[in-house]
């Protein structure tokens, strides 16, 4: 593994643990150049194995990154922390794989994070759902904001129906 300090790819494993109920590994390594240590994630193989089908029809490798990209933007100066961010991300994904087994349409990955980023803030939530859902006009964005601001709050710890 190459250091993100200084480059060198010489380092040792000082802590490896599972995280995320056992979805991956997380491990803690420090650069025997610089002394420095940093954190890595193993995850498992399985996840770039789906493919991802567009709105137009092309298809291209699922890519977790973009999702996260596409949520740090929707969440850009809003109260959103980055675990809860991470929580969204794997619900999502959980979701997302549990349902899909080569493909998967990129509806189905926009449902299931605006449906989890509704629930943590809904400005960012119409901040997404503004970018996914290519609203024609501003009526159809004022449209999704009310029903956003109407839904009731779900209450703490209810399961979705069919999870």
């Amino acid at each position: 593994m190459q250091c993100p300090f200084c480059g060198q790819d010489n380092d040792k494993v000082v802590d490896s643990r599972a995280a995320e109920g056992g979805r991956f590994v997380r491990r803690r390594r420090q650069c025997l150049a610089c002394n420095r240590r940093y954190t890595t994630y193993e995850r498992p193989e399985q996840e770039n194995r789906l493919t991802v089908i567009k709105k137009d029809g092309s298809r291209q490798p699922y890519d977790r990154q973009k999702v996260i990209d596409g949520l740090q933007k929707a969440c850009y100066k809003r109260p959103v922390s980055d675990e809860q961010l991470g929580r969204i991300l794997e619900g999502a994904e959980e979701e997302i794989f549990r349902h899909c087994d080569k493909e998967v349409p990129s509806s189905f990955i926009g449902d299931a994070v605006s449906r989890r980023l509704r629930e943590v803030d809904k400005i960012a939530y119409v901040r997404f759902a503004s970018v996914y859902m290519n609203f024609a006009d501003l009526e159809e964005l004022i449209r999704q904001a009310v029903e956003a601001q109407n839904a009731p709050p779900k209450p703490p710890g209810q399961k979705e129906l069919f999870e």
